[in-house]
């Protein structure tokens, strides 16, 4: 498996990965409109501004396939002073998770995001997400709960939070 920082030609197959992730792990959850309106084509183009502006890094397998993807950058809110990032994005296909790629693609947002001089990171999670127990594994504690609407339909995310990178960057480990 190897992580690495993606650039504009992985937009399709990023997209390819949220869109599959999405409509698997938020089936039942996220109202079926909204998850038949993703297709990897809308997606992709937000993929490739998003690779082009930000941060993203992508696991590739060794047959060149990419499983997963990482993003992170500035936190966005201005309701949760005391953090300075955010970790925007973390998915991986239904096959491949479960086999420590997460922890994997975490390491390089936490490690830019450190280098740019950030201490403090949060997530948004759907509370209903089976995996949001991967956050609290590696040491989040949850700080806050908001309310999001998907397409009509009104859902609880909570924020996991980290209040030292550092601490994050040795439970990867």
């Amino acid at each position: 498996m190897q992580i690495r920082r993606a650039d504009e030609n992985d937009a399709y197959k990023v997209a390819k990965v949220q869109v599959d992730t999405w409509k698997s792990t938020y089936k039942g959850i996220i109202p079926e409109t909204y998850l038949e309106e993703m297709t990897y084509e809308n997606r992709k183009e937000k993929w490739r501004y998003i690779i082009e502006k930000g941060m993203v890094f992508v696991a590739e397998n060794d047959a060149g396939e990419i499983v997963g993807f990482s993003s992170g950058g500035p936190e966005r809110s201005e309701e949760l002073d005391d953090y300075d990032a955010e970790l925007y994005a973390i998915y991986i296909r239904e096959e491949d998770q479960r086999k420590g790629i997460g922890r994997m693609l975490i390491t390089p947002v936490v490690q830019n995001l450190m280098d740019r001089g950030m201490t403090s990171m949060v997530v948004a999670v759907l509370s209903e997400n089976p995996f949001r127990h991967f956050y609290e594994a590696l040491g989040a504690k949850r700080i806050d709960r908001m309310k999001v609407d998907i397409s009509g339909k009104v859902l609880d995310e909570w924020i996991y939070g980290w209040t030292d990178l550092h601490s994050l960057l040795k439970e990867g480990k």
